[in-house]
């Protein structure tokens, strides 16, 4: 039987900031635009932290009945060490669901804006086939490209939507940032897992790609934001505080270039992930002043 520890563990807190930065990003232009509303904003959060955690979960389950996770580099995960029955963690991967589809729909009669319900849907939907189901996407080299559309466009550009009832230009650069933040995160996750992922039979992006790609990959993504705190910055100069996050990801990078394999990447995780939130963070300050 799992411990509290064990549980606390399968959360994967880490990977939180994928999910807080594009919420905070899309309020912040929701603000720009004038349309920032706290009720929503935290509701939305719920959503988003709700998702992520239902992805964790459906992960370690889908992952550990097809017996992938019998050979890990990263962090133990439930089902596949045997530490908690793979029907617990189902049943907690749905629960998540559950409260981010309530959430979802509180967010959806506050706002009026009920044509969302589909990207709701799209979005649970795409959270179980990560790994879920008799051919998950995940496996198939797309679990990058899914990352930044939810993450990105679909959590930044909603959460704006549905506070500011529009989108505009700095919508769009802050969901391309945080997508690309979150494929950056992925992209390292996976660029460790390689060995194991190939002799599993999981063929990730990273997988395809090779490690010297991969690597290429994940330094493009992760100085990608910064890109756009400059294009942003040319119109608010406040959005340059962006660039606060550029000191985050200097070690990541040199890791990354320099070859770091195995447990080595960890603090790659971790860097980008936090990376991610200050970026956010920053440039909602920016935006905010501009």
């Amino acid at each position: 039987m799992a411990s509290v520890a064990e549980w606390v563990e399968g959360v994967r807190v880490r990977t939180w900031p994928n999910a807080v930065a594009p919420v905070i990003a899309g309020s912040a232009t929701a603000a720009g635009a004038a349309g920032f509303d706290l009720p929503l904003a935290l509701l939305s959060l719920v959503v988003a932290l709700s998702l992520i955690t239902g992805v964790n979960f459906a992960n370690d389950y889908s992952d550990g009945i097809r017996g992938t996770d019998e050979v890990r580099t990263g962090p133990r995960r439930l089902v596949g060490s045997g530490s908690a029955r793979p029907g617990s963690v189902l049943g907690v991967a749905l629960g998540c669901f559950g409260i981010a589809a309530v959430a979802g729909l509180a967010v959806l009669y506050l706002s009026g804006h009920w044509w969302l319900l589909s990207l709701g849907a799209v979005s649970i939907a795409g959270a179980w086939f990560y790994t879920g189901g008799k051919r998950p996407y995940g496996y198939a080299g797309w679990g990058e490209l899914a990352v930044f559309c939810f993450f990105g466009p679909a959590a930044v550009l909603g959460t704006m939507y549905v506070q500011a009832d529009s989108i505009n230009g700095s919508g769009i650069g802050a969901a391309v940032a945080m997508g690309a933040f979150s494929s950056a995160v992925l992209v390292a996750n996976n660029l460790r897992d390689i060995p194991t992922d190939r002799q599993s039979g999981k063929r990730t992006l990273a997988v395809l790609l090779g490690d010297r790609d991969t690597r290429t990959l994940y330094v493009t993504l992760v100085l990608a934001p910064f890109l756009i705190t400059t294009l942003t910055g040319l119109r608010i100069t406040p959005a340059l505080l962006g660039f606060l996050a550029l000191a985050l990801v200097i070690s990541p990078i040199r890791r990354v270039t320099r070859g770091d394999t195995g447990l080595s990447l960890l603090p790659v995780l971790r860097d980008t992930g936090l990376a991610m939130l200050l970026w956010a963070v920053a440039t909602a300050v920016g935006l905010t002043l501009g």
